[in-house]
């Protein structure tokens, strides 16, 4: 018992991370001041990319969410 609770430390910790690196890769959907200047971003063509980010994103959060879980389940 306490090997899988060392595995799912460790997965639970390279999923933090993972998911860390996943969000700051997103990004930002706010306009801000840049849309005073023009529509620079109008006719982006990184909508796919975007899309498999999020479908990562979201893997890796359940990943997280499910793991974390699962440890405060055996760990009480």
């Amino acid at each position: 018992m306490e090997i899988l609770t060392i595995v799912l430390q460790v997965i639970q910790g390279l999923s933090a991370v993972a998911l860390i690196v996943m969000v700051m890769l997103h990004s930002p959907k706010g306009d801000g001041i840049g849309a005073i200047g023009g529509t620079a971003q109008l006719f982006s063509s990184q909508k796919g990319a975007e899309a498999a980010l999020n479908k990562t994103t979201a893997y890796i959060a359940g990943t997280f969410y499910v793991v974390s879980f699962v440890l405060g389940y055996y760990l009480t």
